[in-house]
């Protein structure tokens, strides 16, 4: 038997659905991952050995669960579990071994494990308990005392709630996780979190108590004012499970032996503020409640797939401007999404403080805030007493760059104020940089604004009385937010709740969750509206190319292919015209009604259709629908035909003749032959005659430069990238964005600013731009036949205005890089293939060239123009 140096070839880095050692596994099957490490130059997998037990001992000397046995494969992640059933609540203990490309067997990986939680409903003994409350009541706390015989060896928390819950055992925070258990339909599914709680605990006396929050469930969502939009009455269930060293458990559970307070929380909501006062925090001299027993709700309640949100980093103000005696305002210097944390000094008993957010300043350097709308955005504290108090809100958060404090009787310091920067957890995986300082500030808005805006769902802005799950914007955003974080599971997520939202008839809403809904369930008309309904396919898809996450097509493959139907039906001659959003915000629509855009609106859905029927044809023969897949293939090839009938001219001029209307024919690959050219032409011809300045909005901007580039014409995505003056991407960095903006006109110098009823500084969508950037400009790119960056495309290319760029990015399998940089008249690449991966390498001017796993340079020759 040929064995390897753990040196030379050795798996890392285990994974279970995306987590190291999870403990809230719900799932019957689940997918096991790891990389490989191995140094030498075309380094590959060609098999791999799978143990998993029931304990260390076993594992190491019988695994009693599961053992493959030698599988030739070089596969290494979404190895699906396929042992002895599982078991709720079992510890499962893994390992894994590989051979390499000689043959050769590695060591043992280091050793892993994954625990599940609930499988069966009737894991739950806890009951859903609350507080009958009167409106605008101060929100609920519970508690329950209990004592433990001895100190746990194991203890484990599942916990959730109907509103947002905050928990803690005897006194110490439980968990790293807010505004849990997040946001869903809470009338469909509701997430459970589970925390080892084993060091909170201690034999004798202990304390739970629990907070709970308005949130999603019974707070503001949208712009009308609404509230409960999933109900009026918050609830908890909770069940804390002890195993004591005899192996001897102990279960407490909410049930009516709890008791409940009206608590220190005087207001709570995500768009208004937090208003909170410490002279009602609890003590002895609380008045405790008789808790009440509701029944369950109807909904589905499942371990919360993904991350939740978590505090990420913090900021410091730059800078403290008085605009009005005793108004103080603090520059983060940074638009940000979180809370302020606030340290009080020198104030007295009953004071009012008054904290504020905004994004931008007015020109007088008052706080910019009728952006706003209808949100106060503002948080609140009643001081106890004189003492110094640091605090923060709990169930909160706003999008701001500039904090306002008045009520404070003490001149503040820069250090009395911090940022606390909140988003769903999502690993960094990508970097990219260029010789544009002004490009890389560029790169920094569009994380911000996804950082910003990835807070349980991927809302269109965080600030304003919105903050919903606008469908366009994940749709066009997707691919450059899989370049920068890990959003595999994110998207998971949110993939659910759009399987909850979808209309009987296979129609998807503008927002997920779908919070716009009429209350007695009848449909919206402009449902299904193209560029945002498709993201019910369009985001299922980026994930499987960019993670080769094969689970969530065959998951998201029913939503995906009754959408593609209703758009059958819903059609005529394959014609479809439901747009009613157009090219949003394209600068040729401004004046215009909604969806009232030089672009067509019945061009733009059928285009979309086409695009939608080609994947999900797609879809189906990857997940093993061979007649799905012949059906909606052939359905894409009537479309296209229908498209070039209705929409292209025999001179090959498009209806509408706007940037947009090329885009999507060019990007949807809808035009072949002379029409083809004549798009071209009829694009570039546009752009020149705005002098190199764009004209599209959401639906546009994303194709904008690669298409150009697929068509040979990289040259002028770069102008447009490095455009600096109206409307372009740097202009809005010229004055000052620090994250993208909704409008290329939010903020001009002619103008001032734009219009207030959709003004927002934290927009992601024009921040597509990023897909380019690290797939063109840098050149690191996937092969979408071999996806997961299994087959990587290194085709860098390098452009009038910079020097240099390169892009890093942490796939499944390892770290890929690709770079160039000129120097006089050479130029070198550079590039890091990942272990178990191979690349095809396309130099400008070269023939393309294969290379496996390893790091690879080349030095041409450089003729500047």
């Amino acid at each position: 038997m040929k064995m390897s140096s753990e040196k030379t070839c050795c798996p890392i880095e285990l994974l279970c659905e995306f987590r190291q050692n999870p403990i809230h596994i719900d799932e019957k099957h689940p997918r096991l991952s790891w990389k490989i490490k191995d140094p030498r130059n075309n380094a590959k997998q060609t098999a791999y050995q799978i143990a998993a037990a029931t304990s260390l001992s076993a594992l190491k000397y019988n695994p009693d669960l599961w053992d493959t046995g030698k599988i030739k494969s070089s596969d290494s992640f979404d190895i699906e579990y396929a042992g002895k059933p599982l078991a709720s609540r079992m510890t499962v203990y893994w390992k894994v071994k590989v051979w390499d490309l000689n043959g050769a067997e590695s060591v043992w990986s280091e050793t892993a494990k994954f625990e599940t939680a609930f499988l069966k409903t009737s894991d739950w003994k806890a009951e859903w308990i609350g507080l009958k409350q009167k409106e605008n009541e101060p929100l609920p706390c519970f508690k329950r005392e209990f004592t433990l015989k001895d100190n746990p060896v194991k203890a484990k928390l599942y916990i959730t709630a109907q509103g947002l819950f905050e928990a803690s055992l005897n006194g110490r925070r439980v968990g790293e996780d807010y505004f849990t258990p997040g946001w869903t339909d809470y009338n469909k599914r509701i997430h459970y979190m589970v925390y080892d709680v084993t060091d909170l605990l201690y034999a004798g006396k202990n304390a739970a108590d629990v907070m709970l929050g308005n949130g999603w469930f019974s707070g503001r969502l949208g712009w009308a004012k609404q509230r409960n939009c999933y109900g009026k009455q918050l609830s908890l269930l909770c069940q804390l499970e002890v195993t004591y060293k005899d192996n001897s458990t102990e279960t407490i559970v909410s049930d009516s032996s709890w008791k409940g307070c009206s608590g220190p929380l005087i207001e709570s909501d995500f768009y208004d503020g937090e208003s909170y006062d410490a002279n009602r925090e609890i003590g002895k001299g609380t008045k405790w409640k008789q808790v009440s027993v509701f029944p369950p709700p109807k909904a589905i309640i499942m371990a919360k797939p993904n991350i939740g949100v978590q505090r990420q980093e913090e900021l410091t103000a730059v800078k403290i401007t008085e605009p009005a005696k005793g108004v103080y305002i603090f520059d983060l210097d940074q638009n940000m999404v979180g809370w302020a944390r606030l340290r009080i000094r020198g104030n007295r008993k009953n004071d009012k403080i008054t904290i504020r957010f905004g994004e931008m300043l007015n020109a007088d350097g008052t706080l910019y805030t009728i952006n706003m709308r209808s949100a106060k955005v503002t948080d609140t504290y009643i001081c106890r007493s004189s003492e110094e108090t640091v605090w923060e809100p709990k169930f909160t958060f706003h999008g701001f760059r500039y904090i306002e404090i008045s009520g404070l009787r003490k001149k503040p310091g820069k250090g009395d104020v911090t940022g606390v920067v909140l988003h769903s957890g999502m690993p960094s995986t990508g970097k990219f940089e260029c010789s544009d300082p002004a490009v890389n500030r560029l790169q920094q808005n569009i994380l911000w604004g996804q950082k910003g805006n990835f807070l349980e769902a991927p809302t269109d802005c965080p600030q304003r009385d919105e903050r919903l799950g606008w469908t366009g914007d994940a749709q066009v955003f997707a691919r450059t937010a899989c370049f920068n974080r890990d959003v595999a599971s994110f998207f998971e997520k949110w993939g659910s709740d759009i399987d909850d939202a979808r209309f009987p008839d296979g129609a998807i809403p503008h927002v997920v969750p779908d919070v716009l809904r009429k209350k007695d369930g009848t449909q919206d008309p402009n449902a299904g509206a193209a560029a945002w309904a498709d993201a019910a396919v369009i985001c299922p898809w980026t994930v499987y190319l960019c993670y080769a996450d094969k689970r969530i097509l065959e998951r998201s493959y029913e939503t995906m292919k009754g959408f593609v139907e209703w758009r059958v039906k819903t059609s005529k001659n394959f014609i479809h015209s439901r747009a009613c959003f157009g090219d949003w915000l394209a600068i040729d629509m401004e004046g215009s009604e909604c969806g009232r855009t030089p672009t067509p609106r019945d061009l733009i859905a059928t285009a979309y259709f086409a695009r939608t029927a080609e994947i999900v044809a797609k879809a189906a023969e990857i997940i093993g629908k061979s007649a799905d897949a012949k059906r909606f293939t052939s359905l894409h090839n009537k479309i296209r035909e229908a498209f070039n009938r209705e929409f292209v001219a025999p001179s090959g001029l498009l209806v509408g003749d706007t940037q947009t209307s090329y885009l999507l024919a060019l990007g949807f690959n809808l035009l072949s032959g002379r029409a083809k050219e004549r798009a071209v032409e009829r694009l570039v011809s546009n752009l020149e005659k705005r002098n190199w300045h764009l004209s599209t909005g959401f639906v546009g901007t994303p194709l904008l430069a690669p298409v150009l580039s697929a068509v040979g014409r990289s040259d002028i995505s770069y102008k447009l990238l490095l455009q600096n003056t109206y409307p372009s991407w740097l202009y809005t960095v010229a004055n000052g964005a620090t994250t993208m903006w909704e409008r290329w006109n939010s903020w001009t110098k002619e103008k001032g600013f734009g219009d207030a009823s959709m003004n927002s500084f934290n927009h992601y969508a024009y921040g597509a731009i990023g897909e380019w950037m690290y797939a063109t400009v840098a050149g690191l790119d996937l092969d979408p036949e071999i996806p997961g960056y299994k087959h990587l495309l290194l085709h860098p290319t390098p452009g009038e205005g910079l020097t240099h760029a390169f892009a890093e990015l942490k796939t499944r399998h390892g770290t890929a890089f690709s770079g160039w940089k000129i120097t006089g008249n050479k130029i070198t690449y550079k590039f890091t293939i990942p272990a178990n991966t191979y690349a095809t390498i396309l130099l400008p001017g070269e023939k393309a060239i294969e290379r496996g796993a390893g790091e690879y340079t080349f030095t041409k020759s450089f003729n500047r123009r």
